[in-house]
């Protein structure tokens, strides 16, 4: 037996004890397919409610061992670059592909992270965010500087005109308040996109604060229209 063999079959009958998805129903499934598929697709395989909740608790437990693997050594949570902004947030959100969350880390003088919070979480296709919920929250934590991060279950990396005018909607309601948008960071296609390393932080208000709720998409209509016409 292949090794690569050996540790899907085990893959594949551990899922099947954690989340009580049928194991033949599994190998058939594998035998055309990426196994990751079915934590990242869950509803591929028809699991009922409850399976579902399981993947789902099985989907953040992984996401949550992934930070501790990269924050093991450290006591507090340092975003002292894009870079480490970037790693964090892809290991929390590049298993979510089907639905669309949106996270903030509020952060002290130091960038040490005071707290991180999902503040939104929608469909495969968006999610509304409240910029209200987002300065509350900042304020209660009295906190000096701020990161957006979002995911695209499309696996777009491409920042949407959506998710510029949130930021620079953030921005323009934090600057009077010295409040640093640090970064906006993109988790998609097996990788982020940092708005930061792009030189494409707004850092100063356009307009006057608007805390109306914003619908942030998946993938830019643009982007989805260039993808079908390089498949023709």
């Amino acid at each position: 037996m292949r090794p690569d063999t050996r540790h899907t079959e085990k893959f594949l009958k551990g899922l099947t004890t954690l989340t009580g998805l049928p194991y033949k129903k599994l190998q058939r499934y594998v035998k055309q397919n990426n196994p990751f598929n079915i934590l990242e697709h869950p509803r591929i395989m028809e699991p009922n409610e409850k399976q579902l909740e399981k993947i789902g608790l099985l989907n953040e437990f992984i996401a949550s061992y992934n930070l501790l693997k990269i924050y093991e050594s450290n006591e507090k949570i340092t975003f002292n670059s894009s870079t480490a902004a970037g790693q964090y947030f892809y290991a929390l959100l590049s298993g979510m592909k089907d639905k669309e969350r949106f996270m903030v880390a509020f952060l002290d003088r130091s960038n040490n992270a005071i707290e991180i919070k999902t503040m939104s979480e929608g469909s495969i296709g968006q999610t509304a965010v409240y910029p209200r919920e987002i300065l509350k929250y900042a304020l209660a934590c009295d906190c000096n500087a701020v990161i957006l991060a979002h995911n695209h279950p499309g696996g777009s990396r491409n920042f949407s005109p959506e998710d510029k005018a949130l930021t620079q909607r953030i921005v323009d309601i934090f600057h009077p308040l010295e409040i640093k948008v640090l970064d906006h960071i993109i988790v998609g296609a097996g990788n982020y996109s940092s708005m930061a390393e792009k030189e494409s932080i707004p850092d100063f208000c356009k307009d006057k604060a608007n805390y109306d709720a914003i619908a942030l998409g998946a993938i830019p209509i643009a982007e989805k229209r260039n993808r079908f016409q390089n498949t023709r």
